[in-house]
């Protein structure tokens, strides 16, 4: 977000702000001090439609009408009758929503901004063996570059020497580290975790893999189309035609009648007061407040549960979604690798694990950090190792109580001259293992990334809501089909590359479905912005995922989902209602404005206020209803065409 629009939505928030303590000093005084209350109203009325006013503006020098000039008209026509409140309150509700949705949309540039930063800006050039930094973009395919140990790869790679790893969780969801050797690629933006590495490079810095992420999230963003207001719909033609038939009542009065003197007594049963009644009872102040004081009750609800709704367009749509696509890493699954065996060949359980939890703290392995962390949980107690080492992409070695032990792979392992004929986890890639061996000590320890203990009962509730639960992951097939079977979900599609996220996605809206997408990676937010509706997890989410998103999880539960979901079908409900209100109110009192001979003023101005204070009671029973997320009746059903 600029400078510049920070300042705008904070100065609209300030006048928004202004606009309500005016309106109320104004509204409590009103019976002691009607000087001072009437200041206090002016007060309001400038502070809540100076952006209105400038919006109406710059439409009437364009030659544009809609709604919002009627809105700016009622406000002296409901100061004209007395209505001195209902003028504040529906300036207060519109300002208030104006800041708010200017907040959200200045922040869609934010994170690509972020992630053009955090792109690799140089590399180490390798020309006739000498080495030289020089700038990602002047690399061009062919050119050999190094990467160290703990630096980003530059740029997509094909490696020609050196074996490591590379952390690749935030392009593909890929939750363990990927081995790489000679003859593997190597992506740009992801983390070289070990060796040193040289590789060619496959093209040019703007075709990287973090760029077509980039350029995947701007095109997602042009694709989607913003959500409209109902009563935007009426736009320059309801007002012309408010217009124009108060127009023609004035006219016909003024013929059939005759014109009275403008300020007289006999203005009361003129033309010009029938005119007037029938323009407060076509303004449009509760249909215009129909939706965005329903939309300002979800959002204050669901912040009040932990769910962010990004401005109207996600309360209006997640309620019409008929698929829910997640991803697994952080989603579906805790996102971190968890102990789940220690199966010992030689010694105690307790010495093998001790052990390792020793050795891993000398290293910065996903696999090393995991077993740390589960000690801490466990409270094992912190050995010194000393003459320590690490073998690049495959273990590390050092004194544990003085004798020599080896932490790492099988591969690592064998060098010891082990026997290692313990099968391999079945199946295999489903389970993540790591050996160890020393004098009189030997085993491995089993590591999974568990399913979410929510994750199963949410894939059911959501079923029984007629919804069609899919995963989308970059994870192997074996993991993907495990956490498939243990969550219930209906479909699992793996291996998959942000890309192909997206088009997975696209291919069910062009079925016809709505879509939700839940995720937690930058490799996510494409399709978070390809989605109907995007939603992230907000407590371990990127940066990407969150900005990307139009549902923020802020607490990382999964269920709270269901809860903004019913949220937003009663929003939808209350929308409705309120809209079904007000159209009604104005076609009744229309009716009655145009075929009895005289309605009263203050019968159209009650009516008028009555259904806006209606629509506004309505919208608030949103913050007031209970939470409630158990089985309900289908609401929609997913039929795949």
């Amino acid at each position: 977000m600029t400078k510049t629009e920070k300042t705008d939505w904070k100065s609209m928030a300030v006048r928004s702000g202004v606009c309500l303590a005016a309106g109320l000093t104004g509204w409590a005084v009103a019976s002691r001090w009607p000087t001072v209350s009437t200041a206090a109203y002016m007060v309001a009325y400038l502070a809540g439609a100076w952006d209105l006013a400038r919006e109406v503006w710059t439409d009437l020098l364009r030659l544009r009408f809609d709604t919002h000039f009627l809105m700016l008209l009622v406000v002296p026509g409901s100061v004209a009758v007395g209505a001195f409140g209902e003028a504040a309150l529906l300036l207060f509700l519109f300002s208030a929503s104006a800041a708010m949705e200017h907040y959200a949309s200045g922040r869609t540039r934010r994170e690509i901004d972020a992630l053009l930063r955090r792109a690799p800006k140089s590399a180490r050039l390798l020309v006739d063996g000498s080495e030289s930094v020089v700038p990602v973009d002047a690399l061009k395919a062919g050119d050999t570059v190094r990467v160290t140990a703990g630096e980003l790869v530059p740029v997509d790679l094909k490696l020609v020497s050196g074996q490591s790893a590379c952390d690749e969780s935030m392009l593909t969801g890929e939750s363990d580290s990927v081995p790489k050797a000679p003859g593997d690629d190597a992506l740009g933006g992801t983390l070289n975790l070990w060796g040193v590495v040289e590789g060619r490079v496959l093209r040019p810095a703007a075709d990287s893999a973090l760029q077509r992420i980039l350029r995947l999230i701007d095109s997602a963003q042009h694709l989607k189309a913003p959500s409209e207001r109902f009563t935007d719909r009426f736009g320059s033609g309801y007002t012309a035609v408010v217009l124009a038939l108060c127009l023609a009542v004035f006219l016909f009065g003024w013929q059939v009648q005759g014109l009275p003197p403008f300020f007289s007594e006999a203005i009361r049963p003129s033309a010009f007061y029938r005119a007037m009644t029938l323009l407060v009872v076509l303004s449009p102040c509760a249909l215009v407040l129909s939706v965005p004081s329903a939309i300002l009750s979800a959002i204050a609800a669901g912040a009040r549960s932990g769910i962010l709704f990004r401005g109207g367009a996600a309360i209006e749509n997640l309620a019409g979604i008929t698929v829910v696509a997640m991803d697994k890493t952080g989603t579906l699954t805790e996102g971190e690798l968890r102990v789940v065996a220690v199966e010992p060949i030689e010694g105690s359980e307790t010495d093998l694990f001790a052990a390792a939890a020793s050795l891993a703290r000398i290293s910065n392995h996903p696999v090393s950090r995991s077993l740390a962390r589960e000690a801490d949980q466990r409270g094992v107690p912190v050995e010194p190792v000393t003459d320590s080492g690490t073998v690049a992409g495959r273990g590390v070695h050092g004194l544990w109580r003085g004798a020599r032990h080896h932490l790492g792979n099988r591969a690592f392992l064998a060098q010891t001259s082990q026997e290692y004929s313990t099968p391999l986890p079945n199946p295999p890639g489903t389970t993540t293992e790591t050996w160890l061996a020393g004098p009189g000590l030997r085993g491995r320890i089993l590591l999974q990334d568990t399913l979410r203990s929510s994750a199963k009962d949410v894939v059911s509730r959501l079923r029984s809501h007629g919804l069609h639960t899919v995963m989308l992951t970059g994870d192997r097939e074996e993991a993907a089909q495990r956490i498939h079977e243990e969550s219930g979900i209906d479909e699992a599609r793996s291996g998959l590359k942000p890309e192909d996220k997206v088009t997975a996605i696209r291919k069910y809206q062009e079925k016809g479905h709505r879509v939700a997408m839940i995720g937690d990676g930058v490799n996510d937010a494409p399709c978070l912005v390809a989605a109907d509706v995007g939603v992230a997890m907000g407590s371990r989410g990127s940066d990407a995922a969150i900005e990307q998103a139009e549902v923020v999880l802020m607490h990382d539960r999964l269920e709270n989902f269901l809860h903004a979901r019913e949220l937003s079908e009663r929003a939808r409900r209350i929308i409705r209602q309120n809209i079904a209100v007000s159209l009604g109110t104005i076609g009744i009192m229309t009716m009655l404005t145009l075929a009895l001979p005289r309605v009263p003023l203050s019968l159209g101005v009650a009516a008028h206020e009555g259904s806006t204070v209606l629509v506004v009671l309505n919208s608030l029973r949103l913050l007031f209803a209970r939470r409630h997320t158990g089985g309900t009746q289908p609401s929609s059903t997913f039929q795949p065409r």
